[in-house]
């Protein structure tokens, strides 16, 4: 889709095409709101200001709509809504071993429990064993800290999803 296409959606297909970036609504109905952009990097500074005018339940909103790193099974499944710009996102965990699976899982519940969200992280580019190093080094950060850490990452794959979007 080029961005003239984008800008000339009308609202529900736009609404659809940002959900596929990023799930939460506010961020989504800022941006259709903030249609027409006069260029990519317009839409992209829109968007960096969208969400980072949102608050703590935006950002919990946005991290619903990811898979737990690790669990490959919920992003075939439960995130069919994003499963088109989300594939490859964590491909490389399907090329680790079990182990690192594993531990990729098992950290990614007790980051859970400690943070009450999921570990959010840009996995492209990563392998399975920097995405677990990443994690451990995360894991006993301030909740505070972790959550900025995890909106931020948010933000890098909302930029990677928009670039999909418009081809």
């Amino acid at each position: 889709m080029t961005l003239e296409q984008l800008n000339q959606l009308s609202t529900a297909e736009a609404t659809t095409a940002f959900m596929q970036c990023c799930v939460a609504e506010r961020w989504v109905q800022g941006m259709v709101a903030a249609r027409p952009f006069s260029s990519v990097e317009h839409l992209y500074d829109a968007a960096d200001k969208i969400w980072q005018e949102l608050e703590e339940a935006d950002y919990l909103q946005a991290f619903e709509g990811h898979p737990k790193i690790g669990d490959v099974t919920s992003l075939k499944q439960k995130y069919a809504s994003t499963k088109q710009l989300a594939a490859g996102e964590q491909s490389s965990v399907n090329q680790a071993s079990d182990d690192v699976i594993q531990a990729l899982a098992q950290g990614n519940a007790e980051y859970e429990q400690r943070y009450g969200f999921i570990f959010i992280v840009c996995a492209t580019g990563k392998s399975a064993a920097e995405m677990l190093a990443l994690l451990k080094a995360r894991l006993f950060n301030e909740r505070t800290l972790e959550l900025q850490n995890a909106a931020d990452e948010q933000a890098k794959i909302t930029h990677i999803r928009i670039e999909k979007l418009l081809g």
